[in-house]
């Protein structure tokens, strides 16, 4: 059997959460060019709205917080009550904060937690049920090689990321035969504010958040489940090291310094993100609000 047609995106209708800079920005700009119709949703409405003026196209702006589900129903609603019937939901918006494991608060592990499983979890509980209303759809969650691989350094961030992997990999299983696709995006560290102060790895460089747009594209175009970026050599090292003994897979991380990709920053030049990332939940919805 010969491979399928690449699916047409054309006048599709996607949904980006935290899609005002960053990876959501550039995925938006990806699924323009493609032709598709977007909403970009944000906490930061004034920037979402720069952004979709900046894009121009058919682009929408709607302020959304990812960490309570009726804003996420409400986002989704927005979207399909100005474009349509809901196509591909890009679950985007995360936030990494990076310290050791003891020094971390509290209130920082919750964050963490709040914006990057929750608010997966509310973004596909709200889109699978219409997505089964109209006959199909595709849902894109971005992960992290973090999803992977335990970083030293972003321990609650990591394990945040697990979660996105693990329940992508589960409602897949509960959606198998149904027309709904599923992709978990795995990108290793990309140059935008989230990963200011980082530097890049002696094998993996740091890549281009249009890298990471071009991959979720493709997916929609041509679906399936793991999307490592970029591909080679993420995704073969990744599936190779889950088989080493844990010895000698934390010796290969120590060689590839995946050790120390996320536990030594220039704290001074990530503290405006760190500074934003800390309100980044229901207080800063409240400050943004005139």
């Amino acid at each position: 059997m010969g491979r399928a047609a690449p699916r047409p995106l054309d006048g599709r209708v996607v949904a980006i959460t935290g899609g005002a800079r960053g990876i959501g920005r550039a995925t938006a700009q990806g699924c323009l060019r493609a032709g598709m119709q977007v909403a970009i949703g944000d906490l930061d409405i004034q920037t979402a709205e720069r952004t979709v003026v900046e894009l121009g196209g058919a682009t929408i702006a709607v302020e959304l917080n990812v960490c309570d589900r009726s804003s996420v129903k409400a986002f989704l609603d927005e979207t399909e009550a100005r474009l349509g019937p809901l196509d591909v939901l890009v679950n985007n918006a995360g936030i990494m904060q990076l310290s050791a494991f003891l020094d971390e608060s509290d209130a920082t592990a919750q964050r963490q937690v709040d914006v990057n499983v929750h608010g997966v979890l509310h973004g596909m509980k709200e889109a699978i049920p219409r997505m089964l209303a109209h006959g199909g759809g595709h849902l894109v969650n971005i992960a992290s090689t973090a999803g992977k691989v335990g970083f030293a350094g972003a321990a609650t961030y990591a394990g945040t990321k697990h979660f996105v992997v693990g329940v992508s990999e589960a409602v897949r299983g509960e959606l198998r035969g149904s027309p709904i696709e599923i992709s978990c995006v795995m990108p290793v560290i990309v140059k935008t504010e989230l990963a200011a102060g980082l530097p890049d790895g002696r094998f993996i460089k740091q890549i281009e958040a249009d890298d990471v747009a071009a991959a979720v594209v493709e997916a929609l175009r041509k679906p399936r489940f793991e999307v490592f970026v970029p591909r080679y050599p993420v995704g073969p090292l990744t599936k190779f090291g889950a088989i080493l003994p844990q010895r000698v897979r934390e010796a290969v991380g120590r060689l590839l310094q995946i050790d120390r990709s996320l536990a030594a920053p220039d704290q001074s030049v990530r503290l405006a993100y760190e500074q934003r990332a800390a309100t980044s939940t229901a207080e800063r919805v409240r400050e943004l609000k005139p």
